[in-house]
This record gives structure tokens, C-alpha cells and sequence, in this order.
């Protein structure tokens, strides 16, 4: 059970400590995780009662209310830089003499006068330092406030007793306490409106929901709000419209720009039976969509979920500066103390080591040290969420930056997941086919439909099959015409004790497997035994950027490796294509876990990249498990990263945005801790006044959240030209016909024409406007044309050899 709460007044990662210890102490709950950046904590355990929960953090001294409960608006309507700039008018008289001094300008305000422009600002501007700092004082701990209460406190009344006892002669320091409480309601504004931009990534994604659905009821469409929108309902999408909601086309053809869901630049050609994301813009065409997933169950709604907690998870390295954070203001305390003692006894002037004290528990905020991390992860994931990569958790984050190994799993990750039937070897290539066919209807995996779609096209009947059952690693069982058929690899037929195939279909698995081709056996009962009918052979196309991201990954300092169910054959030629020298064939997979395990075990920081359900469990087991946004939900649920879109340069992309944004939380690390480590002393030993310890606690909170701002700028690697290989041998040059929509001038044509020929640059392109047929004579994959006419925006309606 997890519970999601919203908390106000927390200021430093004092006060997240505090918050933390307080929500622990709660019956019921395992684990707290407070995130100052996001104001936000998650809280975990069993049988958890919220209202117990908000009352913990209440007595802490802090706000609590349920995360998604609208927050109470201030009643007056005066922006949020009022109390700086009301501040900072008070305050310029007082400060105006020190800057006033170089110039050899020698006039001081009379200190009744001081005393009036300080005392609002210390008592009414201030009075949040107070109320903060008791709170933190009865719950037996301390913060910021407390540390900015405490310091101009002791100013403000030191100067009231020299006004009153000493007639106002001799320095006062009314200018100090309020310039110092000037500075961090600045150093709060500016951080304020720094952590609004950090969830611009979140607050993009909440744009692309409309407000309002068109639904089509009773043949009569109406407006409703989105909110009434349910499962079922037909949505008529027009053109220039957002997607309500999840769904799928019934009716209509258009482009789809989903560019801010997925990176993709490119509009996504979408007709009837292609599925539709909720938040996508509608190109030229009228569509009538089915809504399949609404509400919290569409993919725009979960990939809010996935961002935010992303942003309001806490990294593993910020442990420490929980650990630290919560001893650094009791030990400030005592540091201040002892600077007070030291100072007054050493030299007899207690009004200077009043001022020591004072500037040594000013510049020690902790603000810096608790947001250098959150800020940076806030940012981080906000900039990957914007170019189509998902980062789940911290951690994912966190570890992305060391991987040294990255797995790939083979079919869908590094290749199209579309393999084609490209040889029938049996005596009766068209009872083979349809008895493979029988055996493959139903199942969803790739040679199934590559299968089952070559049937369609040549007419070929199936004949009922019953009793089927997948054997995971191995093929399909199914009974047709009350005999078993199997198909599957050559390990199959090895368990089911099939008979010896002929030396023909030997000879030609061969060849088909030196060729980089996955072959399958098919198999059936008859006469008392099993015997091998045939050999189906497939050939699968890589993706175009597969191997452009195995070299970036290299340049990255990453090595990568694949797996394979495939035979050794069909693995090598697709690992000779791309550079790998690392792959292994064959694999079960119930085996890519172990194989993940056994790289983790040579010490190597491992990153698996899969997109099906066999590939969960090595997933699961990866330091770091990226799934490919079109693979299973198991993939996606697993995986600590996704990649809303199926390109591999978007696993090097993964790991850059990692590296920079470790970068970013280290160097704000390393600034928090610094500035602590040297301002501190500096403080002490007299060296700093209060009014430049204020300025330099401002600028410390503000420079660590605008160094994180700043993988705002992060944009992917630029994308290479498309590099189209094939597993399968290039064969001779073959005619094709298609039908291509909305080409009207000669510069369609060109566009066309060259959308071809980046895949054969020896190809030749006939165009005939007027019917909006294409020839083409070329080497290059049907289906590959097809879509790179697509790409160039231009719809195919038709195709045929």
C-alpha cells in the first residue's frame, strides 16, 4: 500500500530529515521518502491510515494534505515578490551608508529611524523564520528558520540595547538582521520560481489532455467532457484535434503527430485497425476512433505517473546527505556558540563576537545541500521525458551513468520484429504452408504472422487446428485433422523424437541459416511416427539506426552484446552486420537472466534492453532493464527505463542524459558541501559580516537550482542518414506497384523518387500523377518502400509485386 501526500514549509534537507523520522514513527509504515524539490512524500507500508499520516507531519511542524487536494490560495492578491521588493525598500536606507562609504560619503540614518524600518521587516516580513523555527524547536530539532531566526534575532535586539542604553552611539546592526532576512526571502522566491520551471516536463505533458471528447452516439455527435468519456465510446477526432483518449481507428485515415509523446519529429501515418494514443494532433484526415483506454489507464496518463515518480523518487546518494543533514544544524549551533565564547572571552569585545556567531548560523543553510540532488533529478528526467525516454526511478538514474554493458535482445530491439517467410523447402510447398499456418493461427509472435499473412496473400486455406500450446524456447503444438503437428527449431525435433529429415531439407537449412535466416521445422504424425514435412525459412531487416547505436555506444565507452533464440547462423549475420563480436544464439528465455547474472558476476555493470515478455526476467535482473515502448506492458512494467519509441540510438541517448545529469547533482554536491566547509570557518574566524553571509546563502540555494536548469538545453545525438541493412542476401532486382496518395506537383514526385532511392540509390522510379501509381524496379523490400514513402509524408493506400 503506498500513499502520496503533499507538505508545505519544508525549507532545507533539515527539515526533510525531520519530516522523514516523523512519518517512520507512524504504525504501519516500511519506508518514507521525502522530496524537498517537489514537496512531495511517498509513504509505504500496510494497512496505513492518512489521516495519521497528515497528523505526523502537522506535529513536525509542516502542512500536510493528499497529493491531487487543490492547495489553499492565499486570500490577498498580491503576487508572491511582494514581501522581497517590500523588504528590499525597507532595507536600501539601512544598507544605503556601506555602499555609500567607498565614495567617501560619510552619513548614517538616525538609529530611531533604523529601528522603524527594521522592526516590520524582522517581526512581519520575517515572522515565517519564527514560526518555522518554533515549530522545529518543539518538535525537538532544527532548520534553516530557526538558524535565520536565531542570527537576526540576536542583531536586531544587540542594536535595540545600544539604542536604548547607549543613546544611540556606537554601531548598530539593525541593517544586518534586516538585509540578511531581505536576502533569503530573495534566495526563497528565486528558488521558488527555479523549482517551478524544474516540472515544466510534467506540466507539458498535462497540455496535451483536452478538456473536452466529440462522441458519436446514436449517430448523433456530442460534446462532453472529457472526464465522462468511457471505455467503448466512438470519439470523432477532427482534423487539427488532440486524441481524447486511447484508442483504436474504425473508421478513416490520417497522420498523426505524436512528437511530444514519443521524440518522433515525423507525423505517423494511422487507418483503420491501427491504434491511437490519447494527446497525439490529427493531421488532415476525419477519423472516428474506438476509446480502448481512458482516465488513469491511458499511456498519457501513465506516463505522467512514471515522470512524477521519477522526479519525486530519491537516489541513492542522497542517503548521505539525509544522514548529514541531520546533524548539520545542531552542530552549526554549537559551532555558533563556541565562535560567541571564544570571540568574547579572547578579545572582551562580545558585540563583534555577537556578529561572528550571527554570520556563522546564516551562512550555514542547509538549502543548497537538500536540493542538489532532487533538482537535478527533477530536471534530468524531465529533459529524457521530452525526447521520448521514460526514466522510472532515481535509481535507474543513478546507475545508468556506470553501465559498461549494455544486452540487447534481438528481435524487436535491434531488428524490425517483422520477419517475412522467404522459402517454403518440403515436397508440397502449399500443404506446408498451410499446415504451418493452421498451427500459428491465434498466436501473436512474429513468424506466426509472418506465417499467417503469407497464407492470406496467396490464398491458402487453413485447415482447423485444436489442442494448441506454445513451447516457450522451442515452436507451437496443434492437432489438425486429428494429427499432431509441430513447428518449431531443431531442438524440437529432437525431444519429440522426430525422425531423420531428408538430405535435401538438411542441405537447405543450411544454406537458409549461412544466409542469416531463422528456419523452422515443421513436423506431424503419420504412420505410427513423426515425420518432418518441410522447413519454413525467415528473413527480419535491421532497424535502420541499429548499428549507428552500437558504435555510439562504443564511442560512450559501453560495450554491448546480443541474444538470440535464433540459430548460431541467423545471430552471427545480424551481429557481423552490426560490429558486435559479443552475441550468443539460442538462448531460452528462461536463460537471458542467467546470462545477465553471469556478466553482473565478472563484476560489469549491466543494462538489458528487450520488449517482450520473455525478456522480464532478464530485465528485472539488469542493473538497469530499458524496454522498447512497442513491446508487452510486463517489458515496460519491469524495465526501470522506456523508450516511447523503437530506435536503439535512444539506449545511447539513455545513458547521456544519465551521465550528465550524475554530473549535475555531483557538481551541486560538491558546491553545497564546500560552501558549508569553507564558508563556515570563514564565518567564525571574523572574516564575514552577516549582511555578505545572507547574500551568500542566497546565491548558493539559487546557483545549485539554475546549474540543474541548465539539462534544459540537453537535446539527443543528431541522427545519422538511414542505414537500411538486411539480414537477408540482397536478391535480384524486382518490379513493385504502388499507390501513393496526395502527390500533386513535380516536387512530390522528387520527393518521392528520392525517399526510394535512400534505399537503392540504384533504383528505378516511375511516377504517374494523374492515377498516383509508382513503379519501381529496385532491390530493396516492398514493405521498406512502402515506408520510406510514408516517412517523406506521403500515404500508401496500395502495394503489390
Amino acid at each position: 500500500m503506498a500513499i502520496d501526500i503533499d507538505i508545505s514549509g519544508m525549507t532545507c534537507a533539515s527539515c526533510v530529515a525531520r519530516v522523514e523520522k516523523a512519518l517512520k514513527a507512524v504504525p504501519g509504515v516500511r519506508d518514507a521518502s521525502v522530496n524537498l524539490a517537489t514537496e512531495r512524500a511517498a509513504v509505504q507500508g500496510e494497512g496505513l491510515d492518512l489521516q495519521a499520516i497528515l497528523a505526523a507531519v502537522e506535529q513536525a511542524g509542516y502542512t500536510a494534505r493528499p497529493t491531487g487536494t487543490p492547495k489553499a490560495e492565499p486570500a490577498q492578491g498580491l503576487p508572491a515578490r511582494w514581501p522581497v521588493a517590500l523588504a528590499a525598500l525597507l532595507s536600501l536606507p539601512l544598507i544605503a551608508p556601506m555602499l555609500l562609504a567607498p565614495f567617501g560619503i560619510d552619513w548614517m540614518l538616525p538609529g530611531w529611524l533604523q529601528l522603524l524600518l527594521a522592526t516590520p521587516v524582522q517581526f512581519w516580513l520575517g515572522a515565517r523564520f519564527y514560526r518555522a523555527g518554533w515549530k522545529a524547536l518543539r518538535a525537538g530539532a532544527g532548520n534553516m528558520d530557526l538558524l535565520v531566526a536565531i542570527g537576526t534575532s540576536a542583531a536586531y535586539f544587540l542594536s535595540l540595547w545600544q539604542l536604548l542604553n547607549a543613546g544611540g552611539h556606537g554601531h548598530l546592526y539593525f541593517e544586518s538582521a534586516a538585509v540578511v532576512i531581505t536576502l533569503v526571502l530573495l534566495g526563497k522566491w528565486l528558488e521558488g520560481r527555479a523549482k517551478h520551471q524544474t516540472v515544466a516536463a510534467i506540466r507539458a505533458l498535462e497540455a496535451l489532455r483536452p478538456s473536452e471528447a466529440i462522441v458519436r452516439r446514436a449517430g448523433q455527435d456530442t460534446v462532453i467532457a472529457l472526464d465522462a468519456l468511457r471505455a467503448g465510446d466512438l470519439m470523432v477526432v477532427r482534423p487539427g484535434e488532440r486524441v481524447p483518449a486511447d484508442g483504436k481507428v474504425v473508421e478513416g485515415a490520417s497522420h498523426l503527430d505524436e512528437s511530444l509523446l514519443t521524440g518522433e519529429s515525423l507525423p505517423v501515418a494511422k487507418g483503420e485497425g491501427d491504434r491511437v494514443t490519447g494527446g497525439a494532433v490529427n493531421g488532415e484526415g476525419l477519423l472516428l476512433v474506438e476509446a480502448t483506454a481512458v482516465g488513469a489507464d491511458s499511456m498519457l496518463a501513465r506516463i505522467i505517473r512514471m515522470v512524477e515518480d521519477a522526479q519525486a523518487a530519491k537516489a541513492p546518494i542522497q542517503r548521505l546527505v539525509d544522514k548529514v543533514s541531520a546533524v548539520f544544524v545542531p552542530v552549526v549551533l554549537l559551532i555558533s556558540l563556541v565562535t560567541l565564547l571564544a570571540w568574547g572571552f579572547a578579545t572582551g569585545d562580545w558585540q563583534q563576537a555577537l556578529l561572528n556567531a550571527v554570520a556563522v548560523q546564516v551562512i550555514a543553510c542547509p538549502c543548497a545541500l537538500g536540493l542538489a540532488t532532487p533538482t537535478g533529478i527533477m530536471v534530468g528526467t524531465g529533459a529524457a521525458a521530452r525526447h521520448g525516454i521514460l526514466i522510472k526511478d532515481a535509481e535507474a538514474l543513478e546507475t545508468a551513468h556506470a553501465l559498461q554493458m549494455v544486452v540487447f535482445d534481438k528481435t524487436g530491439t535491434l531488428t524490425e520484429g517483422r520477419p517475412r517467410v522467404v522459402a517454403l523447402e518440403g515436397d508440397d510447398p502449399q500443404r506446408l504452408l498451410a499446415l504451418a499456418a493452421a498451427v500459428q493461427q491465434g498466436s501473436a509472435h512474429p513468424l506466426a504472422r509472418a506465417v499467417t499473412d503469407l497464407a492470406a496473400a496467396q490464398h491458402v486455406a487453413a485447415p482447423a487446428a485444436t489442442e494448441s500450446a506454445a513451447l516457450p524456447g522451442r515452436g507451437v503444438r496443434a492437432r489438425v485433422d486429428g494429427a499432431a503437428v509441430w513447428i518449431g527449431n531443431r531442438r524440437l525435433l529432437d525431444e519429440i523424437g522426430a525422425g531423420a529429415p531428408a538430405a535435401a531439407l538438411v542441405a537447405a537449412a543450411e544454406r537458409h541459416e549461412a544466409d542469416g535466416r531463422t528456419v523452422s521445422w515443421l513436423a506431424r504424425e503419420a504412420g505410427g511416427g513423426i515425420v518432418v514435412e518441410g522447413v519454413l525459412a525467415f528473413g527480419d531487416s535491421l532497424k535502420p539506426t541499429s548499428r549507428a547505436a552500437i558504435a555510439r555506444l562504443r564511442d560512450l565507452g559501453v560495450d554491448s552484446m546480443m541474444l538470440s533464440g535464433d540459430n548460431e547462423g541467423s545471430a552471427r549475420a545480424v551481429a557481423q552486420a552490426l560490429g558486435l563480436t559479443r552475441w550468443v544464439a539460442q538462448v531460452q528465455p528462461q536463460d537471458k537472466a542467467d546470462v545477465v547474472r553471469g556478466l553482473m558476476a565478472e563484476g560489469r555493470t549491466v543494462g538489458m534492453v528487450g520488449d517482450g515478455i520473455n525478456d522480464a526476467p532478464a530485465l528485472a535482473a539488469a542493473h538497469v532493464g530499458i524496454a522498447m515502448a512497442g513491446g508487452t506492458d510486463v517489458a515496460l512494467h519491469t524495465a526501470g527505463v522506456t523508450l516511447m519509441r523503437g530506435d536503439p540510438l535512444l539506449v545511447a541517448d539513455a545513458i547521456d542524459i544519465s551521465n550528465r545529469t550524475w554530473r549535475k547533482i555531483r557538481q551541486n554536491l560538491v558546491w553545497a558541501f564546500v560552501y558549508n566547509v569553507v564558508g563556515i570557518p570563514v564565518a567564525a574566524l571574523g572574516l564575514l559580516n552577516p549582511v555578505l553571509a545572507g547574500a551568500a546563502m542566497a546565491l548558493s540555494s539559487v546557483s545549485v537550482v539554475t546549474n540543474a536548469l541548465l539539462l534544459r538545453r540537453w537535446r539527443p545525438a543528431p541522427r545519422p542518414a538511414p542505414d537500411i541493412i538486411s539480414t537477408q542476401p540482397q536478391g535480384a532486382h524486382k518490379m513493385y506497384e504502388l499507390t501513393v496518395e496526395d502527390m500533386s506537383c513535380g516536387h512530390c514526385v522528387g520527393r518521392v523518387t528520392k525517399s526510394v532511392q535512400a534505399l537503392d540509390k540504384d533504383a528505378k522510379v516511375e511516377v504517374d500523377l494523374p492515377t498516383k501509381k509508382v513503379k519501381v524496379d529496385s532491390t530493396a523490400d516492398l514493405d521498406r518502400i512502402a515506408e520510406a514513402i510514408v516517412a517523406a509524408g506521403y500515404p500508401v493506400t496500395a502495394k503489390s509485386v
